[in-house]
């Protein structure tokens, strides 16, 4: 099976991992990775990296990230979704406008606590091992960006939020945080991720299709590695450049638009042959290879 990127609409009631560990069972690929782990009850796109595709991991995980979620308000739970038990209660609930205004004032960077009930690690050790253990500590806050939180629906307790935000950005907690801001507490029901960066569940195979398919058609599904990276300028070269930055050896660039800082993606054709980083010298542009395809 090709190495590129295999996009997944997951099911309710998986892990991530499990998710992986399907994929790579009826694929027969030994290297298989996510971009971004989604909870159990979650469900949604999530893309996943085969074979020499796990080295681009890197360069997609900082991707922005688009959800729809819907909370229940005015009850709080210890895990900060329908998982958890109830641990708070509030009768009045809040008008629809005040909803509104209250999403709208949680745009931008926002320190957000990272919630017990997760993979963050404290002292060497997962935040979810120490809360089912009866432990509580209080984790690091965390600075992230939610580009986009709008009301998409309310009716009576129940709300849809649609968010686009940074990497790191836990929904749970920013739902929580609304529920705190509205005066009545909240928590999580439902969570659906839309989009990756530029990958979009639109174009994703449920998983349940995955083991009825034929070969040549799940194939027709990977995005090839030279395509993985949209949002990267390419840069072509010939076969000798391409034997060079191989080699790890910087290489002449003949184009004078490139930006220094800037990464670019150098094809051979239709063939990654790396991940560069531009850099100026004596008037010129280079490129210093930094991940490299053989």
């Amino acid at each position: 099976m090709s190495s590129g990127i295999l996009l997944i609409d997951k099911p309710a009631g998986l892990t991530s991992f499990e998710v992986v560990r399907r994929v790579r069972m009826v694929l027969q690929v030994r290297k298989v990775g996510h971009l971004g782990t989604l909870d159990p009850f979650a469900t949604g796109l999530l893309p996943l990296c085969l074979g020499e595709a796990t080295k681009l991991a890197p360069f997609l995980m900082a991707a922005d990230k688009t959800y729809l979620a819907r909370l229940k308000l005015g009850e709080e739970t210890d895990t900060q979704d329908l998982t958890g038990q109830v641990v708070a209660r509030c009768e009045k609930l809040p008008a629809e406008e005040e909803i509104r205004r209250a999403a709208a004032g949680l745009v931008g960077e926002i320190s957000q606590v990272p919630p017990m009930y997760s993979a963050v690690h404290h002292r060497g050790e997962r935040l979810y091992r120490l809360a089912r253990r009866g432990e509580t500590v209080a984790p690091e806050p965390r600075a992230v960006t939610i580009h986009e939180l709008t009301v998409a629906d309310v009716a009576g307790a129940e709300v849809t939020i649609r968010v686009r935000c940074s990497k790191g950005t836990y929904i749970r907690t920013l739902g929580a945080d609304l529920g705190r801001v509205l005066g009545c507490g909240a928590h999580l029901t439902g969570l659906r991720r839309m989009a990756v960066g530029p990958f979009r569940v639109e174009d994703a195979l449920p998983l349940a299709d995955l083991e009825h398919l034929p070969p040549e058609e799940i194939r027709s599904r990977i995005i090839p590695l030279a395509r993985c990276l949209p949002g990267m300028r390419a840069v072509q070269v010939g076969p000798g450049e391409a034997r060079s930055l191989r080699q790890g050896r910087v290489l002449s660039s003949a184009e004078n638009n490139l930006a220094a800082g800037e990464r670019v993606r150098v094809l051979l054709g239709e063939e990654l042959v790396a991940v560069a980083c531009v850099d100026h010298r004596e008037g010129k542009a280079v490129l210093q290879p930094v991940r490299v395809w053989v």
